[in-house]
Parts: C-alpha cells; structure tokens; sequence
C-alpha cells in the first residue's frame, strides 16, 4: 500500500467506526470494505480488521453491560467454542482468491443485516446449549477467518429466532466480536508474526469514531439513515470483492 491512500483509509475508518458503534457493532465487515475499496492485500486486511474491532468493541461492551442489558446465561454457550475456533480460524491463511469470496459474501450479508428489520418486540426464549454452542463454534470460525468478530451474523440471528430482545441481543453480541476478535488476531499473529504498521494509525481513527458514535450516533441521528448508508458501502465492496 502507498502512503498517500492512507489518510483516505483513516478516514473511512473513522466514519465507519462512528457509524457501525452508534448501531451498536464493532465494524469490522465495514472496515473490510473500506480497506478492500482501496486494494490492500487480505493478509494486511484481516489482522487490521480485527485490531480495530477489538478496540471497538470494548466501548459497545463497556456501555451495554452498564446499562445492564448483557446476560452471561445467554452469552456463554455461544462463547464456549467460538473462542477456541476463532483462534483457529485466525491462524488459517485462506488463499487471496477464497478469502476475497468469503468477505465477500459476508459484506453483502451484512449489507442485508443493515436493510431488513427483524421484530425487536417478540417474546423471547433462550436457545437450548447443544444449539447455541454449535451456532458459537460456525461463527467464531467464520470470524476468524474472515477478519470479523460474528456479530454482524449473531445479532440478527439472534432476533429472528426471538433468543433475545433487542438489546440483550447487542449486548451479548458485542462481548462475542470482543472475545473472536481477541482470539482471532492471537491466531493470526501466531502464524504470521507481524502486525501492519500503519495499524496503530487507524486505531486512532477507530477510537475517535467509535467514542463519538457510541455517544452521539443512538441519539441524535436517524438510525434508518444510516443503515443505508453502510448497506450502500458494503454492497460495493462485496460485488467487488467477488467479481473482480
């Protein structure tokens, strides 16, 4: 990567970072997309991606377990094998060609994610442990692999099969991308042994994003608008990831 792009990088970053934290996710599958937009390589995307959804996930688990929305009952099923496969799934280098499909695949679902609405006023009931281990373990492999933290696919999951209210279900999310992305870049920096230096660059701008959206985004803009926004972001760089 040239350093001139750079700056448009942090930038993107930052705005993401405030985008996806004021809709309650870290905003890895956007960072994805920003840093895919801008051609760099999968082996610099994916330990980046998960650098900068840690940091933004400690501030959306931070806020939702003070408001006191998290259950632990309901977190750690989906954490118990997740952990360990996302560290897998860290370690496992796909080929440029795969790995550019899956993301793909995976913005474009995301994209989805921000455009359908699931019902928020159901009665929930918890899914049994046998279910909701299995669910844990996929995810937390595909977020490994990937470069994301899974709570782009377990929130929605989590509402449309009426597991969780809205808000316990952004909160148990929240934790989940924390925990896959922890173990997620330990694999990946386990096998490749370098982190990109322009990282701690974007870690700033993820920080002022995260921290401004996560404070302002929920309150003060319409959360319909920006889900279209970030739906518009991710359907371009999944069609381009998988058709170029």
């Amino acid at each position: 990567m040239t350093m001139e792009y750079l700056p448009f990088i942090a930038v993107g970053v930052l705005i993401i970072a405030f985008l996806y934290s004021s809709v309650g996710h870290a905003g890895a599958s956007g960072y994805i997309a920003v840093m895919s937009l801008f051609g760099l390589a999968p082996a610099t995307i994916k330990p980046t991606a998960l650098v900068l959804n840690i940091l933004v996930a400690c501030l959306g688990t931070w806020q939702f377990r003070r408001a006191g929305y998290f259950s632990w009952k309901l977190f750690w099923p989906f954490a118990l094998l997740s952990i360990p496969l996302a560290f897998l799934g860290g370690y496992l280098n796909l080929p440029a060609h795969i790995f550019k499909v899956i993301v793909g695949i995976v913005l474009l679902f995301s994209a989805l994610r921000f455009i359908s609405h699931g019902s928020e006023d159901a009665e929930p009931h918890e899914p049994s442990r046998p279910v909701a281990v299995a669910v844990g373990g996929g995810l937390g492999l595909l977020a490994g692999l990937t470069g994301t933290g899974g709570g782009i696919f377990l929130t929605p999951l989590m509402i449309f099969m009426r597991w969780a209210r809205t808000k316990t279900a952004s909160a148990v999310s929240a934790l989940f991308i924390l925990v896959n992305s922890v173990a997620g870049l330990l694999g990946n920096l386990s096998a490749t042994r370098k982190l990109p230096a322009f990282a701690l660059i974007l870690v700033v701008a993820a920080a002022l994003g995260g921290a401004a959206g996560s404070h302002l985004g929920s309150r003060r803009f319409s959360h319909t608008v920006i889900k279209r926004m970030l739906a518009v972001v991710l359907i371009i760089a999944g069609v381009k990831l998988i058709f170029a």
